[in-house]
Order: structure tokens, then sequence, then C-alpha cells
């Protein structure tokens, strides 16, 4: 018997913990770009606290440092996280319970986060895994964010200089790879990949990540 297969929990907070320390570039690269949009280094916490959703926090504070309003800056991230609706719909069977605890778990409805969560073969596991690896990610997150903002506010682009921003990437490649033995997920990983490239040169940033998230319209008709 492999050691996952005796503590399949203990593998879940493995997958939670690469994942969540593979987001630490990440978190500092914000607080050095919340740092040069203005944001003070508690506006900055507070983003990251509050909102916490990555790649939308990096839209609005793009935003904010090309002149752009507060307005333009919220539209931008609430067009990055309509991802997250399909998210909730992926992780809902998993996370059924109170509504003060779905109200608590939507707060870590992140990429990283549902990565973890939809990978696990059961819904006990994967409401665990989602679980774990939000909250990993929440206190990586933050704790990255802080550095950045107050220690490496002058570091300039260093996630891009050193490299990491493939982190996420090939962490997120990890954990899907396994799921591409169903042909059915292969078919729409490889659909979801083709729309995106299509759709990458000619719409704005974020756009082809919702997008390609509507492949998903392919599995309604799945024989059960």
């Amino acid at each position: 018997m492999s050691e996952a297969e005796a503590d399949p929990r203990a593998a879940v907070r493995r997958q939670a913990i690469v994942i969540a320390v593979s987001t630490a570039p990440f978190g500092v690269a914000f607080g050095i770009a919340a740092a040069d949009a203005g944001l003070t280094l508690w506006e900055a916490v507070g983003f990251s606290t509050l909102v916490f959703t990555g790649s939308a926090q990096f839209a609005a504070v793009s935003v904010l440092d090309d002149g752009g309003t507060v307005v333009a800056a919220v539209t931008a991230g609430l067009l990055l996280n309509l991802r997250s609706l399909a998210f909730g719909v992926a992780m809902a069977p998993a996370l059924r319970g109170s509504w003060p605890f779905r109200a608590a778990a939507s707060q870590l409805m992140i990429d990283e986060s549902t990565a973890v969560g939809t990978a696990q073969p059961t819904l006990a596991l994967r409401r665990y895994g989602f679980l774990v690896a939000g909250l990993a990610v929440f206190v990586v997150w933050n704790l990255s964010t802080l550095l950045g903002a107050a220690v490496l506010s002058s570091a300039g682009d260093v996630v891009e200089t050193l490299g990491l921003d493939a982190a996420i990437p090939a962490v997120f490649l990890a954990l899907v790879w396994p799921r591409l033995a169903d042909p059915l997920q292969r078919r729409l990983a490889f659909a979801g990949a083709a729309l995106a490239l299509l759709l990458t040169p000619i719409t704005p940033a974020g756009v082809p990540i919702v997008a390609s998230a509507s492949v998903v319209v392919l599995a309604w008709r799945r024989p059960t």
C-alpha cells in the first residue's frame, strides 16, 4: 500500500503546501506593484486579505498605476473573477453546509484551492483539499504581500527577472496532468487551451481565461 493510499489527506496536504509556496513570488510582486501604484502598506495588505483574488488584484493595481479610475480598476477585477462562477459550480457538491460556512468558504474560491480540490477522487477529499489549499495560500499570499510592500517595494520586476513567474503554471500542470487520462477531461483541456490561444492576440487580458472556461458546456451531456 502506498503512502497516499494509507493516508490520503497527507498527500492532499503536500499538494496544498506546494501550490501555496509557489504563490509566494507573486504575492511579493503584488506588494511591490501595490506600492508602485501608490497604495499604502495597510491598503496593500488589506487588499490581499479582503479581496484575495490574485490576478484580479494585479489587474486593479495595474489600472490604478496607469492613472485609471477606481471604477475601471474594480471592473477589470470583476471581469477576471467571472471564472469563479465556474469554480463555485465545480466545488458546490463538496462544500455543502450552513450558509455561514459556505459564505466563509467562498472567500477561498481561487484557482489554487479549486485546482487542489477538484483533483481529489472523493467529495470528502475535495472538501478537505479545497479548504487546506485555500487557507495555506491565504496565509502565504498575505505574508508575501506584506514582504513585497514593506521590504521589497524598490525591487522592480524581481519575479520576471528571476524566472519565478513559471512556478504557478508548472504546479497547475502537475495537478492537471493525471486528469488528462480521462478522454473527456483531455478534450475539454485541449478545447479550452485552443480557445484561449485563439483569443489572446485579439481580446483584452483576462478575457481568454474567462472564455476558455466556457468549454465545460461540452461535458453537460456526458453519460452517467
